[in-house]
């Protein structure tokens, strides 16, 4: 971890940077996959499973038989802690429901919007070194309250073409419709284009690593609505004297064996909490089973001291991160200062692992910097808003005029006359 005491304000743009790769030969292999999955459907799906997944598979869908052996294979315990997730998740998600109402512009001029689920949505749940089962409850939970009629899951097998059980249990439980076992870019193909086994869908959602994500925005560019452009997991802790360090590397470390790609960013004011942190961190990863991995994401990492609590949240801001933990005395009031983060943990015990699994928050969240822009999946990730408007004679009389001036202004003849011959047959009945 490189450390940073008191850095200028010409140094930020360093300290905010993320990795960044030389994607030009991935994207290569993405597109040249992504078109291979469009010309030949189930056939290169199966062929790219057995190149990438060493998966020989008879059938891409996931049967009945396999969904009950799941269930026999997970532990009633880790079977409870699921279904505690799902409620929370769900209960949190049920209070975002839309509530529309009409709107009265003018006399004679009523607007509104009616929200509608997407009819269909795919899900990726990456199942490598880190079979992500709780990113189904993320995903299916708010799409089945949405009232999304069909949720398509994918998720790559394993060489014996089994798919790990904890994600079939989750999927269950959170009521998606269909699953596949297809894993990286054949099935973001294979959801975006539609093949003779994977229906087609509207929007597709989900984490995954570059070659996913990659996948992911190249579709997106023509073919199908992504939730969002994400990068590797990222977490910032704010950390005054009042911290416990322990706690803080414990969230440091949990984001690090993410994936080698992670960062985590520490801003502290207090050069003591810098280094306990700085101790605690080493001693805890020294025990880690996912050091290797851990270690490297660090090796990306910055520890930062700063002079003010002023200056630790505007480098916050800067920053923008997925996750931000706030480990200072009046967090509260230091929350309300937030203005770029995807998800915000709130005092010593809020650790990221609660909103990753069970408070009920969405962990699907904007990473790299895109929290200046977007927000986590929700509710409406997967409903329109789509707008109606009522005019009658007496709207036509109000807005009439304005609108024939505007269209005349903007030479649409057309436009105007579609008023112009409404407002001479209102004044002809006056």
């Amino acid at each position: 971890m490189k450390i940073y005491r008191n850095p200028g304000q010409e140094q930020w743009a360093e300290i905010v940077a993320r990795p960044r790769l030389d994607l030009t030969k991935l994207n290569e292999t993405v597109s040249t996959v992504l078109s291979d999955i469009r010309e030949r459907g189930d056939e290169a799906v199966r062929e790219y499973e057995l190149k990438f997944d060493k998966a020989q598979l008879d059938a891409l869908a996931v049967s009945e038989q396999e969904m009950d052996e799941a269930e026999r294979m997970v532990s009633d315990e880790l079977r409870d802690a699921i279904i505690l997730a799902h409620h929370n998740i769900k209960v949190f998600h049920v209070s975002q429901r839309f509530v529309g109402q009409k709107v009265k512009t003018q006399e004679g001029v009523t607007c509104w919007q009616k929200s509608v689920a997407i009819e269909r949505v795919g899900l990726y749940i990456p199942g490598g070194t880190a079979p992500l089962f709780s990113t189904v409850l993320m995903l299916a939970t708010p799409a089945k309250i949405a009232g999304c009629k069909e949720i398509v899951l994918c998720t790559p097998p394993d060489s014996e073409g089994r798919v790990n059980p904890a994600i079939l249990v989750a999927a269950r439980i959170a009521g998606v419709s269909r699953i596949f076992k297809i894993g990286g870019v054949q099935a973001i193909g294979a959801m975006a284009y539609g093949t003779e086994s994977v229906p087609k869908v509207y929007k597709i959602f989900g984490p995954g690593n570059q070659y996913v994500m990659a996948a992911k925005q190249h579709v997106s560019l023509d073919e199908v609505a992504i939730d969002m452009p994400a990068g590797p997991s990222e977490v910032c802790v704010l950390a005054d004297e009042t911290a416990n360090a322990e706690f803080v590397a414990a969230d440091l470390l949990s984001q690090a064996e993410h994936g080698a790609d992670s960062q985590v960013l520490l801003i502290t004011t207090s050069e003591a909490k810098l280094q306990e942190v700085y101790d605690e961190v080493n001693r805890q990863l020294a025990v880690l089973p996912r050091r290797d991995i851990a270690q490297r994401a660090l090796d990306n990492s910055r520890l930062v001291l700063v002079g003010s609590a002023d200056e630790m949240i505007a480098l916050s801001n800067a920053y923008a991160p997925e996750h931000l933990i706030l480990q200072v005395r009046n967090y509260e009031q230091m929350a309300e200062r937030v203005v770029n983060a995807g998800s915000v943990f709130l005092g010593q015990y809020a650790c990221e692992s609660a909103g990753d699994y069970a408070s009920g928050t969405n962990h699907t969240l904007p990473t790299h910097g895109y929290a200046t822009a977007y927000n986590g999946v929700n509710l409406d990730s997967y409903c329109r808003k789509i707008t109606f408007q009522h005019l009658t004679a007496e709207g036509i009389r109000h807005i009439g005029r304005a609108v024939e001036l505007m269209a005349e202004a903007e030479q649409l003849d057309a436009h105007k006359q579609a008023m112009s011959v409404r407002l001479a047959k209102v004044k002809s009945e006056e």
